[in-house]
């Protein structure tokens, strides 16, 4: 495994990191690193009560596991870390994302996530993580009912994705917060839009393409894409597209819409999955209107003939029949950003629609991208780390190996991730593939 992948290379990049301190004076009596990794470490750990337990070690044997393998220099206290946290951006942290994707790239292990003739798949999505009628900040959405103002916090969390990978690979995200001289409220598209722009030299170096719902396949979006030499695949609905269907529908007609079938076993019955395309139309209405290309899918029933799915795209991307299964394909993994990165987020370990902290400048915000590369280190060691994969092949459930992890490190010191990976290795007698 590349060392600049491990766990223990991370926390060394995060301890040098020169973050946002704006405190005065010689009363320090706590880093704002070691904050940022506290905080790092209980969502890594998915434990709220690590510190507490590694205080607990500290004061029983003069050292813990949050300091010689999480590198802090002393375990700051929950309320140290939000203060300490909340001057700092989450952009501070960016570099991180795309310093890990690089790593994967020359190590060749981001070769699992190409498609496409070696390109890479960005799904994006927007998910809320925070809501309150009391709590609020700076950066909150509001949104008025008859029954008083909520304040929210969403982002775009974009991750890498391909069809037949069941991980995925989260990415910078973008904060739908309200924007300097903005005096409407910010939106999944604005955020999108700032996003493409942001990431575009990353997304010309991979040769990446977008995936989207509906929301995105809007022209002013579809047309920054392509201007920073990307390229699209987003769901394209009827009834939002009007003037596209217009001319799919016309053509339609004349029976000069390509298709072609082929048959589908799922393990239990046999499905007909119908593709149809065509290229070089109008994305909108107007003389201006992008130009792109059009494909759908619709699975039947081999038997019954009942639909068990349809959706339809637009894209910049060229199709042809020996292209478009695969464009398809990709078109479908959007759906991995609800499944493998919001739900998982939700409902595995991560908990972002917990408050741990909302802060008055950047708290929420920067502990939720703590939280994502926590994620990501989490994915990284997943396909990359073999100690790792056999040590979790054996103790089966994912929440088994982090439990355990935490009872070792309750008692036990020791020197890095590395060392923790090799006793539990060890411990179960396990041999090396």
């Amino acid at each position: 495994m590349r060392y600049e992948l491990t766990l223990d290379a991370f926390i060394l990049r995060l301890k040098s990191k020169q973050l946002t301190d704006k405190r005065t004076g010689q009363n320090v009596q706590y880093e704002v690193n070691d904050a940022a990794q506290a905080a790092f470490a209980i969502f890594f750990m998915q434990s709220g009560s690590f510190l507490a337990w590694q205080r607990h070690l500290q004061q029983a044997k003069g050292k813990s596991n949050a300091g010689t393998v999480f590198k802090m220099e002393r375990i700051p206290t929950d309320t140290h870390i939000r203060n300490l946290l909340d001057p700092v951006s989450p952009s501070e942290f960016s570099d991180e994302y795309r310093f890990l994707l690089g790593q994967l790239a020359e190590s060749g292990y981001l070769s699992q996530w190409h498609v496409l003739d070696r390109r890479l798949a960005f799904s994006l999505d927007g998910v809320y993580y925070f809501s309150s009628k009391k709590i609020s900040c700076a950066k909150c959405q509001r949104h008025e009912h008859e029954h008083g103002t909520v304040y929210l916090h969403s982002a775009i969390t974009p991750v890498v994705v391909a069809p037949e990978q069941p991980h995925v690979l989260p990415y910078v995200p973008e904060f739908i917060i309200p924007q300097d001289g903005q005096e409407k409220q910010d939106c999944e598209m604005n955020a999108a839009k700032r996003w493409v722009q942001q990431e575009a030299d990353v997304l010309r170096q991979h040769r990446a393409f977008l995936l989207g719902d509906d929301l995105y396949s809007r022209q002013p979006l579809c047309e920054m894409v392509v201007s920073s030499g990307g390229d699209f695949i987003f769901v394209a609905h009827r009834d939002s597209h009007p003037a596209l269907y217009t001319v799919v529908d016309a053509v339609a007609h004349l029976g000069r819409i390509a298709t072609f079938s082929h048959r589908h076993w799922n393990g239990r019955y046999g499905e007909t999955w119908t593709y149809r395309f065509l290229n070089d139309v109008p994305l909108c209405a107007g003389d201006d209107a992008l130009v792109v290309n059009w494909c759908d899918l619709q699975i039947t029933h081999e038997e019954t003939g009942e639909v068990l799915y349809r959706n339809e795209w637009v894209t910049s991307l060229l199709l042809e029949e020996g292209n478009l299964p695969e464009v398809v394909a990709c078109g479908r993994a959007r759906w991995k950003s609800e499944n493998e990165n919001n739900n998982v987020l939700k409902n595995h370990g991560y908990q972002i629609d917990h408050n741990f902290g909302h802060g008055q400048e950047h708290l929420s915000t920067t502990l939720l991208t703590l939280n994502l590369l926590a994620f990501l280190l989490h994915t990284i060691v997943q396909v990359a780390d073999q100690i790792y994969q056999q040590v979790r092949r054996a103790l089966g459930a994912r929440r088994t190996f982090f439990n355990d992890v935490e009872a070792l490190l309750r008692y036990l010191i020791f020197s890095d991730w590395r060392s923790i990976l090799k006793f539990m290795f060890d411990q179960l007698e396990l041999e090396p593939d």
